[in-house]
């Protein structure tokens, strides 16, 4: 946090000095950082494009499946009484009469009868397919009269579902190997899905199928998709192989080929050619099929059903395909062959003593209908399938929300670089530069360069933390805008700059004309010091001041009043009034509740503050609030009369909008004195004297330099003590948005006292949402760890999450905690990659 961001009372916090930054390995300092591009990123970017592409076929591919899953009970239900008739007392009719009735009714020869067990079970007959025909037709018949039966109201629906689901409805060779592809890319949906969602505690069940129904908006879409599609998961896999052996056909020949089968004779397409006048069958004397189905009954015991094919010639054999009672599954099949003349048995394979790769290939069709577990299979593969135009509402709606929310990002941007280059004309452009960290610098920047447009200057608006020294000999005039960070140091973005302008090798900037606007807090030792550093050293270079330089303590009005005197000098035209955004007024927010989360801790107290303020108050992750404290007796002034009030302090925000309250984390400071009762001014007000109900005056203060990563980022939030505030913002809008790769380091003193939010963090660990949690309590056991040690110990795991691209954040006190992790981050990377990381905006801190 800036020190123009005003004083902090959080500090307290349990830390050790920093350790000595090393030199880092030239291995290291010659690795540049770090590509934008991960694998994660591109399984994922692979994820999404197939999901919103073949995934809007897979829906439909899911639907019709799951309408056909129970076809035969729906038309059951749809035709009560066709396929199943009532029971009588005398004897069903045998094969061979059966199709003795249904020739002489139909006219074409029977090719099969599938016959039933289940005593008034309708048998079906099917025809020998007629010219051109792969198939012929079929017609159920009465088992006890041979008529034939009322065709089934809704078959032509399903026989069109049917070929929906297998060739959507394309001819049937290019059908299967479009099915064949969206198998496959189902396939590496499920893969990549898994592979994306893999948690810290793979073997954690609730972590994989814990379903967390209060969950709102983005993250609940998120949770949705990703723990059905881990319930789903395993059904898809077996659904896609198995739909595979079907669609292509170098897969099911090899798979037959392996298996013992027979290869598959090709049918050759009808030749062109002068129509013939097909010839009438000679009529041919029925076979008798009795002794035969009476030997066929015999020998097979208990069956449930028995495809018979009928005999052509009456050396033919007659041939059983046929299912036992106690077969394991619906495509156990046995087969037998018997001569129709004596019923001797020429061939019997019982599905037992089949070979294993015959019995393994049997097993392809169940496991694709689910029928292989019986029912509850069924019901699974039913329910899979109706999930799937889930996943594709789903995934459309968080591919969608990414989009509006990168565009909201851009947006943001675009209004921030709002006052950026303006029109160059005939005289060189004056540089407007900045060097901010929550923001204060570049919003002054930005409104200062605004007014000097209106005046009819042209200008150029950067940070320097994409500048370098030698960028500024482009220019003739440059007015610059400058935070102090801790004490006396530079916004975290500009230390490469500042570094770089401290070198022995910095070059000269002789005709160089500056301004500058330092802003500051007097409550530090090094008020303004960056600002005096950036002062004399431009100074040192050759360049020259066009003013004194102007000094701002907080938002103090006089100071920016002169600020803008001075552009009005500069541009020969009058400038309103600069800084008139940060007088923004306080609103009244009301105190409604306070918790203390660690009774008991050897350090201050930590309270949880609960408040409520105007309605459609916004904000977004790693904002802060502002507040002006009272006395105990509710006065704001610095002396019992309060003719000046208290100086605002600001305080990292804990919550987001959603969350249906602003809450902080604010450490009780006690000190010796007699004013407030030794409590610190702050601190005291909101954690012992402020009455709850009670007003408290609060505005809300954006800060950029620690905006929230709300992309398919990784991120690293690391902090101690009340800074934990600031990091729960932005995993509660991480989690709202449901992006899930996160590392949590957070340090405190004692375990039994000081896990504050435990709670929320391990439901955080549990559901997947924190991809790791490292804490460290300093006071348990011998050895003191603090969270810059623990991050030290995991080095490799830190680079190879900033080689995926990882933005680290870093929140609690300056000194120890801080100023340690920056110590890690120099010796992990050197200090080129350290500025690197800068630069590209991705080591943000909003420390105090």
């Amino acid at each position: 946090m800036t020190i123009s961001s005003l004083p902090q009372p959080r500090t307290g916090n349990d830390t050790a000095a920093p350790a000595r930054p090393q030199a880092a390995p030239a291995a290291t300092r010659q690795r540049r950082l770090l590509p934008d591009w991960t694998w994660k990123q591109v399984w994922f970017q692979l994820h999404w494009f197939i999901g919103i592409t073949a995934g809007t076929v897979l829906m439909i591919i899911g639907l019709s499946g799951a309408t056909i899953s129970f076809k035969d009970e729906l038309l059951d239900l749809m035709n009560p009484g066709v396929r199943h008739v009532p029971v009588e007392t005398r004897a069903a009719l045998t094969p061979g009469q059966l199709a003795s009735v249904a020739a002489a009714e139909h006219g074409q020869r029977v090719a099969s009868i599938t016959m039933y067990a289940e005593p008034g079970a309708a048998p079906r007959v099917f025809f020998a397919p007629k010219a051109g025909q792969r198939r012929g037709e079929s017609v159920y018949v009465h088992p006890y009269t041979g008529a034939t039966r009322p065709a089934l109201q809704g078959a032509g629906f399903f026989e069109w579902t049917e070929s929906l689901h297998r060739w959507l409805l394309l001819p049937r060779e290019p059908g299967r190997q479009v099915l064949g592809a969206l198998a496959l890319c189902l396939l590496g949906l499920a893969l990549s899905g898994l592979y994306l969602r893999w948690p810290r505690r793979p073997l954690d069940w609730r972590t994989w199928l814990t379903f967390d129904p209060a969950l709102k908006g983005r993250s609940f879409l998120w949770n949705l998709h990703s723990v059905i599609g881990t319930w789903c998961l395993v059904v898809y896999v077996m659904l896609t192989l198995t739909g595979l052996y079907w669609s292509y056909d170098i897969v099911r020949d090899n798979i037959d080929a392996w298996a013992g089968k027979p290869p598959r004779v090709a049918q050759a397409p009808a030749k062109p050619g002068p129509a013939r006048e097909k010839k009438p069958e000679t009529a041919r004397a029925a076979i008798d099929t009795t002794l035969a189905w009476n030997t066929f009954q015999q020998r097979a015991g208990a069956w449930t059903l028995a495809t018979v094919r009928m005999p052509t010639r009456p050396n033919d054999t007659v041939q059983f395909t046929w299912l036992a009672a106690d077969a394991p599954h619906d495509r156990a099949r046995s087969t037998m062959a018997i001569l129709p003349a004596d019923g001797s048995i020429t061939e019997d394979k019982p599905y037992g003593q089949q070979g294993q790769g015959a019995r393994l290939v049997s097993i392809i069709y169940p496991l694709h209908m689910g029928t292989y577990f019986g029912l509850p299979g069924r019901i699974i593969v039913t329910v899979a399938s109706l999930c799937m135009p889930l996943f594709g509402i789903t995934g459309w709606m968080l591919y969608l929300g990414r989009r509006k929310a990168k565009r909201a990002v851009a947006a943001q941007r675009a209004m921030l670089g709002a006052g950026a280059p303006g029109p160059h004309v005939s005289a060189l452009p004056t540089l407007v530069a900045y060097a901010s960290q929550s923001g204060q610098a570049e919003r002054l920047a930005l409104e200062s360069a605004r007014a000097l447009q209106q005046a009819g200057v042209p200008v150029d608006v950067q940070s320097l933390d994409q500048l370098s020294p030698a960028q500024l000999r482009q220019y003739e005039r440059a007015l610059i805008v400058a935070s102090t960070f801790g004490e006396g140091e530079a916004p975290d973005g500009t230390r490469r700059f500042a570094r770089l302008l401290d070198d022995s090798k910095a070059p000269a900037l002789t005709g160089l004309e500056f301004g500058l606007l330092a802003l500051g807090d007097r409550h530090y030792r090094e008020f303004c010091g960056f600002g005096h550093a950036l002062d004399s050293r431009l100074q040192a270079l050759g360049a020259t001041p066009l003013f004194p330089l102007i000094e701002v303590d907080k938002h103090d009005a006089h100071a920016l009043a002169a600020w803008s005197q001075a552009l009005a000098r500069t541009s020969g035209s009058p400038i309103d009034a600069i800084g008139r955004q940060e007088e923004a007024s306080y609103a009244a927010w009301r105190l409604t509740r306070r918790v203390l989360l660690n009774p008991g801790s050897q350090g201050g107290q930590l309270f949880e503050i609960g408040l409520s303020g105007p309605a459609g108050a916004s904000w977004e992750a790693g904002a802060l609030a502002e507040i002006i404290p009272c006395n105990i007796d509710g006065s704001e002034g610095e002396d019992s009369g309060g003719s000046v009030p208290h100086a605002p302090r600001s305080y990292s925000l804990a919550s987001m909008p959603h969350d249906g309250e602003l809450q902080l984390l604010v450490r009780q400071e006690r000190h010796q004195g007699e004013n407030n009762g030794g409590y610190g001014v702050a601190s005291g007000w909101l954690t012992q004297f402020a009455p709850l109900g009670g007003e408290i005056r609060l505005r809300l203060q954006a800060n950029p330099a620690f905006a929230p990563a709300l992309s398919e980022v990784p991120c690293i939030y690391i902090g101690n003590g009340s800074g934990l505030a600031g990091l729960r913002s932005h995993l509660r809008a991480r989690r709202q948005a449901g992006l899930a790769r996160n590392w949590l380091l957070f340090g405190e003193r004692q375990q039994s006292a000081d896990s504050v939010c435990a709670q929320e963090l391990e439901a955080w660990v549990q559901d997947g949402h924190l991809a790791r949690l490292d804490r460290t309590f300093s006071r348990d056991g011998d050895h003191k760890e603090y969270v810059q040690d623990r991050l030290r110990s995991e080095a490799a795991e830190l680079r190879a999450w900033l080689l995926d691209g990882a933005i680290v954040y870093v929140c609690g006190s300056l000194q120890g905690m801080a100023a340690g992790v920056d110590a890690v981050l120099l010796e992990a990377l050197g200090q080129e990659g350290l500025d690197d990381l800068r630069a590209q905006g991705r080591y943000r801190r909003d420390v105090y």
